[in-house]
């Protein structure tokens, strides 16, 4: 039921919500006290260098991971198939979409690298000192954290999470491929629905299988939410590029992804 809400009423909802967060967080007690403390190590930690944020588009299957094995990359919500499928590990995975945490805590928990997952899915996970819960909110998210410590805006898409993250730990040039930004499945965008088949809109047939449920994406406000970290990033004097082949995203400056390992 949650996509009939207007965004007003869950916009007050969150409003009083996030208030009272931010009482426990000023308190510095409690769960999330140590849980930011565990993020504030990712603070800067790779200032000046680059990175690859791996969007799930179908583009990602024709994209050669091979020059990726010594860089630092994010994979984002199913991107682990990644592992068995092409043989790639990612250095991160970000999940905060909660159909997809609960229907694969069982799969992401069972991963060994750094996952930043959404904390409303916090009680589906163990405690792992390698899993770090961010808190995200969806609707309104007319901001850009530069503190993940704090809120983090899920601008209606995980790779917009995944922005803040490469901006806190200090990523001076953020490369996205496989974020296609056009999708097969249509209808009215943040519907829930059920994959009946194959899926043709992620990198495997696997993603979104039959009987996995998932919410249609907002192109358009997920645009406006590109649109601000394309700002933030550029006021900081750093840079996103788009490497996706053939993506329909033009919010971010495109790049020749081969034209980016040449020496």
């Amino acid at each position: 039921m949650r996509e009939f809400v207007p965004d007003s009423v869950r916009d007050g909802v969150g409003a009083l919500l996030r208030g009272a967060r931010a009482v426990v967080r000023r308190a510095g007690v409690g769960p999330w006290a140590a849980n930011a403390a565990r993020l504030r190590q990712f603070a800067d930690l790779h200032r000046g260098r680059r990175c690859f944020i791996l969007g799930n588009g179908p583009s990602l299957a024709q994209t050669d991971l091979e020059p990726l094995r010594g860089e630092i990359s994010f994979a984002l919500n199913r991107g682990y198939l990644l592992r068995t499928e092409r043989g790639f590990t990612p250095t991160y995975l970000v999940a905060v979409n909660d159909l997809v945490l609960g229907q694969c805590a069982a799969d992401l928990a069972g991963l060994d690298l750094p996952r930043f997952i959404g904390w409303r899915a916090r009680r589906l996970f163990a405690p792992d000192p390698r899993i770090h819960f961010l808190d995200t909110r969806q609707t309104g998210a007319n901001g850009f954290s530069r503190d993940i410590t704090r809120e983090v805006y899920e601008g209606y898409t995980v790779t917009y999470v995944a922005l803040q993250l490469a901006y806190y730990m200090g990523f001076d040039d953020v490369i996205l491929i496989g974020v296609d930004h056009r999708f097969a499945t249509q209808g009215r965008p943040n519907r829930t629905v059920v994959s009946q088949g194959a899926d043709r809109d992620h990198f495997s047939a696997a993603y979104f299988g039959p009987g996995f449920a998932w919410q249609l994406p907002d192109l358009a406000r997920s645009e406006r939410a590109y649109r601000r970290a394309h700002e933030a990033f550029v006021a900081a004097g750093r840079r996103v590029g788009d490497a996706t082949i053939g993506g329909g995203l033009a919010v971010f400056p495109k790049v020749d992804y081969a034209g980016l390992f040449r020496r």
